[in-house]
């Protein structure tokens, strides 16, 4: 009960925290959200900002869970596939991944509390990482366009906030987004 409890806390602050950002918001805004008294809330969590620490905390880990996962040996196409498909299912489904987005986007454009850009940083740089080596695995396959592969990940990702950034913004008006397309920034004229 008490992890469902605390799943719930860090679900509506996910959602405040997203519409709201950091400093405007509060305990007794996330404690409206998740139906609880704000009393209830600081058993969990002493403040606001441990909270938003135990958010950006389970962002980095996943993110260097992500990193692990992509720097195994595999196909790098069928890798990229593969954590292309969950991204943009995650995004699809509703339960949240894109106002998550908006809290670690937060996190890194304020570094609210301070620190919180250089920490995260690490951990985005992971995942960074491993999709170049990706990048340069598929080059050297032909499996994805060539060019610098630090810039062939850049566009990617950019693919991939602007996706996430219009579905926060759009909910269900976005439309699905084709995983084709989507690798089609990475593969351009590759060899299919």
């Amino acid at each position: 009960m008490r992890a469902t409890t605390r799943e719930a806390i860090e679900t509506a602050a996910v959602r405040v925290f997203a519409r709201r950002g950091f400093a405007d918001s509060n305990m007794r805004q996330i404690a409206a959200e998740a139906g609880f008294s704000a009393g209830s809330i600081y058993r969990h969590y002493a403040s606001k900002e441990e909270l938003f620490e135990s958010l950006l905390g389970q962002a980095s880990d996943g993110l260097r869970a992500t990193a692990t996962h992509l720097s195994g040996d595999g196909d790098p196409l069928e890798q990229i596939r593969g954590f292309t498909e969950v991204f943009l299912a995650d995004l699809a489904n509703g339960e949240g991944a894109a106002e998550f987005f908006m809290v670690v986007h937060h996190g890194f454009a304020t570094d609210t509390p301070v620190g919180t850009a250089g920490r995260l940083a690490v951990a985005q740089r992971e995942l960074w990482d491993a999709v170049a080596a990706l990048v340069r695995r598929g080059q050297r396959s032909g499996q994805f366009a060539a060019g610098d592969p630090a810039r062939v990940t850049a566009n990617y990702f950019a693919l991939l906030t602007g996706l996430t950034m219009m579905s926060f913004a759009l909910g269900d008006a976005l439309p699905e987004p084709d995983i084709d397309l989507v690798l089609r920034t990475l593969r351009g004229g590759a060899e299919r």
